[in-house]
């Protein structure tokens, strides 16, 4: 059309070539800020800048390029049929299948293999490989698509990826023969049977578990491989992903399951907080912290943990080296320019009206307090007349602390955990302003699947009901006596890939507690951004289903009925006010950063 704008052309060339490429002619593609993804027929590459910059431009090449051979070369049944059911050998058959599709369809089109190499570059940006120090930093699933790419098609690996895969080289080389996979690259059957023979040679399956060649043989080895096959055989495209897809499916199946049983056991939930028979105030108790709340709340919360040994309240600035932060914290800015415009136009209109609430006024004409200049010309043209003083008032504002408390789970990665630190970057800015200590806290785990307190457990001849079973990582992103401009790069980090795990949402409510509680301020107002229920698979597999949703139920209502913390929730995509009595639900990430401002708003306007 004559009013297109050549981003509009530019897609709707890359729309065509990757329909030709794909032999779809239903496929759809669009421009996204987010994660480049696939599903189905619907294409999302990243949205280049509206000069069409050359690096930018072959990036939403490349990975349009990638999703349509994976359309035209790979079926997706088969696939799911032949993978392991073990996260990190899924991730790995996944990973080795994308070099197969990429090598197969770039193979003698130059100009498809430089935009592959493209997006091979932007993904490798935030993957741990281009950090590794020593062989087990090293993602495998990286390292093998890096290695067969190589073999298939004889390209080296990026320049970045190079030290982190000398790591591994020679001890892969040693165990597989990667060139025998060129040999059936045209047949996506014979590729996963040499595939699966890798998997064993790296002893990352059993041997044994070889599914037949048949399809109905495939299918019932699939079905007879354990219950984590449900949770492995989601997101087949652009894979390499097993251990997020892991944290997903615990995520949605924690929210089923807690939907059904949450109003039965309200009540008792409730009526627990005040005390079970039998408790003696020793064991159940929530992890000792420091700067603990005054109240004794031994009587109030049946929860335990296995041990606190391997915990960590960690910094931002110890997670990463500043020169990832900077380029984190650019990339995260890169991602959200239109949004930071938004956000900041409604964090002015907060500070205005905090402002307002922060106003001074003057009495003049009155006989003591500080000399009004602005009355001693009519004493010199009228000597008879006495001096004139004014006297200054402030408007009461009691100081104040405000703490965002970030959920840094799995099922956060993508737009929703970029917004949110975007709207907890602008908001901090703009309640310095205001005179108004804001503090940042992120909550996650620092392991999948239990860590170092589980192999502790399992040590220990696996006792019954342990309690919470993961290692938990509450992580300070600033704090509330820190400038805004000494820790805006540390948001960054929310942006690293591998840091978003499991939550464990009571215990990192009751940590930000103790945290407020221990602060100088008059008004303390916690406010926690979280997209689902507390998931663990960890403890949840051997507790009760609900033992970590009901602890966030007491501990909320122990801080809403007897602590002075003001508490308010957003919930972004999922239903908070069955938990929090003041809270607000959100369908869409985009409308994070306003509601973040108008529940201050709300709060600063009801004091």
């Amino acid at each position: 059309m004559v009013n297109d704008t050549p981003l509009d052309r530019f897609k709707n060339v890359l729309g065509g070539a990757a329909r030709a490429l794909s032999d779809e002619a239903e496929l759809e593609l669009a421009f996204t800020a987010d994660a480049p993804a696939q599903s189905g027929k619907h294409l999302k590459v990243p949205m280049p800048a509206r000069t069409l910059p050359a690096d930018q431009v072959a990036e939403a090449r490349g990975f349009a390029d990638s999703f349509a051979l994976r359309l035209r070369h790979h079926d997706t049944a088969l696939h799911t049929r032949g993978a392991p059911a073990e996260a990190v050998a899924r991730a790995v058959f996944d990973a080795v299948e994308t070099a197969r599709v990429e090598a197969l369809g770039s193979r003698g089109y130059q100009g498809i293999s430089d935009n592959l190499a493209s997006a091979m570059d932007v993904r490798l940006r935030a993957d741990p490989i281009t950090r590794a120090r020593n062989r087990d930093e090293v993602p495998l699933s990286t390292a093998l698509q890096l290695l067969v790419r190589e073999a298939l098609t004889g390209q080296p690996a990026p320049v970045a990826a190079e030290p982190g895969l000398a790591l591994v080289r020679e001890w892969i080389g040693e165990r597989t023969d990667l060139a025998a996979l060129a040999l059936a690259l045209d047949d996506q059957r014979a590729f996963q049977g040499l595939t699966r023979k890798l998997l064993e040679d790296l002893e990352l399956v059993e041997g044994e578990q070889e599914p037949q060649e048949n399809d109905e043989g495939g299918e019932e080895e699939a079905g007879d491989e354990g219950g984590d096959t449900d949770e492995s055989d989601e997101g087949d495209a652009q894979g390499s992903e097993g251990e997020q897809q892991v944290e997903q499916r615990g995520q949605q199946r924690d929210d089923e399951q807690s939907e059904g049983e949450s109003e039965q056991q309200e009540g008792d939930d409730l009526d627990d907080a005040e005390g079970e028979p039998g408790d003696d105030g020793e064991e159940g108790m929530q992890p000792v912290r420091p700067n603990r709340p005054p109240a004794d709340m031994s009587q109030a919360f049946d929860y335990r943990t296995w041990t606190n040994q391997f915990d960590e309240v960690v910094a931002a600035t110890e997670l990463c080296d500043a020169e990832e932060l900077a380029r984190l914290r650019g990339y995260l800015d890169q991602q959200l320019v239109h949004l930071q415009s938004a956000v900041s136009k409604l964090a002015n209109r907060l500070q205005r009206r905090l402002m307002a609430q922060q106003s001074r006024s003057w009495d003049f004409d009155q006989d003591e307090g500080l000399l009004d200049a602005a009355r001693l010309a009519r004493v010199v043209v009228n000597p008879m007349q006495s001096l004139s003083y004014k006297i200054e008032r402030d408007t009461e504002f009691r100081d104040t602390v405000v703490t965002l408390l970030i959920d840094n789970s799995g099922s956060m990665r993508g737009r929703p955990i970029s917004i949110a630190a975007i709207s907890a970057d602008i908001l901090a800015r703009t309640l310095e302003r205001c005179g108004v200590k804001t503090e940042i806290l992120g909550f996650t785990t620092r392991a999948w699947k239990g860590g170092q307190s589980r192999e502790t457990w399992l040590a220990a001849g696996r006792p019954p009901q342990p309690g919470r079973l993961n290692d938990v990582r509450h992580i300070v992103y600033k704090m509330a006596d820190e400038p805004w401009r000494r820790a805006r790069n540390s948001l960054g980090l929310m942006m690293r890939e591998g840091l978003l795990k499991e939550n464990i949402d009571g215990e990192a409510l009751m940590w930000a507690h103790s945290r407020m509680m221990a602060r100088p301020e008059e008004r303390r107002i916690l406010m926690v951004i979280s997209d689902g229920a507390p998931v663990d698979d960890s403890t949840l597999s051997v507790n009760s289903g609900s033992y970590l949703e009901r602890h966030l139920r007491q501990v909320i209502a122990w801080i809403e009925k007897k602590s002075p913390v003001e508490l308010v929730a957003i919930g972004i995509g999922h239903d908070v006010t069955r938990y929090y009595s003041r809270a607000v639900t959100i369908m869409d990430a985009e409308q994070l950063g306003g509601t973040i401002i108008e529940q201050l708003a709300a709060l600063f306007d009801a004091e």
